[in-house]
This record gives C-alpha cells, sequence and structure tokens, in this order.
C-alpha cells in the first residue's frame, strides 16, 4: 500500500496520532526509568497489568478500566516492600510480576475460550486503535505535561538523593508520583505495542538517548525524539510492509540504539 493512500485512512491515522502521544510520554518518563536504574521496572508493570487486562476480558469489561488500577496498586506495592523491608526493587519487582501473571493465567483459564483480545493485549494492535483509546492517551500526555513542573526534583533526586533530601525536597512523596505516573503510562501504551513490547518503549529510546548526552535535560530531549521516530517510521514501514506495528517500531528503537552505541565508541 502506497504511504500517501494509508495515511488518508482512520485507522493509520488514529495509530498515527496515538503513536506520537505516547511515544511523548514514553520518551519523557523513560529518561527517569534509564537514569535511576529502574528498567526492569516497565517490564514488571507491564505483566502486572497483564493480571488486570484478564480480570477485565473475564468480566466482560474494558480491559483497561481493570488493569489501570491493578497495575497502579501493584506500582505503589513495589514501592512500600523496597521502603519496608530490606529486599531491593528488583526482587520486590520479580514478586509483583509473577503474582501478576499467575493471576493472569487463572482469570484467563475461567473463559470459555481464548479469544484475540488475549492476544492483542500481549503485542499491541496500534492499528485498531479507537477515538476513545486517542482521548485516553491525550489525558495521559496531558497529565505528563502537567507533571513538567516536577521535573528539575525528580531530576535532582535522580542524581542525588540525600542532597535533595537536606534541600528540603520530599523525595519519598515524588518517588510515589513518578512510579504511579509511569504505572498509568505502562497501561495505556499496553494496547499500543502491547504488554511484551511496553517495556522496550520505556528504555530503549532513553538508554540510547543516555549514550548520546553530555546533561540530563538533553537525554530527555533525545529520548523523546528517538520515541517519536520510532513510533512514526516504524508505523510507516509495518503498513508499507504488512509487518507487525508494535514490533517492527521496536526494531526502529534498536537500530538507533545501536547506531548511539557505536557513536559513542567513536566519540569515545
Amino acid at each position: 500500500m502506497n504511504l500517501l493512500e494509508a495515511v488518508r485512512l482512520p485507522f493509520v491515522q488514529h495509530a498515527l496520532v496515538a503513536g506520537i502521544l505516547i511515544a511523548l510520554v514514553a520518551g519523557y518518563l523513560g529518561a527517569f526509568v534509564v537514569q535511576r536504574g529502574m528498567s526492569f521496572l516497565g517490564d514488571g508493570l507491564a505483566h502486572a497489568a497483564f493480571g488486570g487486562v484478564a480480570l477485565g476480558l473475564l468480566l466482560n469489561i474494558e480491559p483497561l478500566y481493570i488493569a489501570a488500577p491493578f497495575t497502579l496498586l501493584a506500582a505503589l506495592g513495589i514501592m512500600w516492600i523496597r521502603e519496608r523491608t530490606s529486599l531491593g526493587s528488583d526482587t520486590a519487582i520479580g514478586v509483583f510480576f509473577a503474582l501478576s501473571v499467575a493471576l493472569g493465567v487463572i482469570f484467563l483459564s475461567f473463559r470459555q475460550q481464548y479469544t484475540v483480545d488475549a492476544f492483542s493485549y500481549l503485542f499491541g494492535s496500534i492499528l485498531f486503535i479507537s477515538v476513545s483509546d486517542i482521548w485516553v492517551a491525550a489525558a495521559l500526555a496531558l497529565l505528563a505535561a502537567v507533571s513538567c513542573k516536577m521535573w528539575s526534583k525528580w531530576a535532582y533526586a535522580t542524581f542525588d538523593r540525600e542532597i535533595a533530601q537536606v534541600d528540603g525536597i520530599s523525595t519519598r512523596r515524588d518517588d510515589y508520583l513518578l512510579i504511579a505516573l509511569i504505572a498509568v503510562t505502562v497501561v495505556v501504551a499496553v494496547k499500543l505495542v502491547g504488554i511484551v513490547l511496553i517495556a522496550s518503549f520505556l528504555v530503549i529510546p532513553a538508554a540510547a538517548a543516555r549514550l548520546v548526552s553530555r546533561t540530563f535535560s538533553m537525554m530527555t530531549v533525545v529520548s523523546i525524539a528517538s520515541a517519536l521516530f520510532s513510533a512514526t517510521f516504524g508505523l510507516a514501514i509495518s503498513v508499507r510492509l504488512n509487518l507487525p506495528s508494535g514490533a517492527t517500531i521496536i526494531l526502529i528503537m534498536s537500530a538507533l540504539f545501536f547506531a548511539a552505541a557505536a557513536m559513542s565508541r567513536k566519540l569515545g
């Protein structure tokens, strides 16, 4: 299909708008995820969303309505365990990862038959984005824009948490706000690239940006730009070559990452 012809199709327009909105938010938050060493968090929360999606499918309710509070509770639970025990974040994430997947499998086992719905949430269905999905993505982008006033505090705590606390910054509260926003982003993005791939959407653009950036502000901008390019170019290639859209977007992100790694090595 010719790209110009494809862009005129409503479902491609919906996918493009949703992809741009999610890329903006994921690229912005991904900088914090990578710089704070929380790359496993995106994967853990995505699989936490799987439990909520499975419960929604079982109850015949819009899965994202169930997945949102389900994932948010998992995110807050991870923070609570990290603060109240001697366990690290990766261990807490692993516990909720396994628990959520187990619950999801049990919920799906109660269904009379397996449907394509579960498959679409696992691997993404960006070309089936509806107008209501776009409004949800727009609301998420607006929420992320409002959170930009927290950027300096989050960035400060990212690099020197102890000094930030001495300066009167409530790092504990800010951490909860950040992880809650990441959890909501994961839930909304699940329909874009799927549970299996959303962690890559949060991590790879920011990882590429870190390799070629000298400041955290530059890293954030490059991460957003990388996510935007990957979402739009990946979607265009998937439509042109009839490839799975979510996987194609991640392949473009990966290509940018390896290019950034080669550039970083060359520049020293």
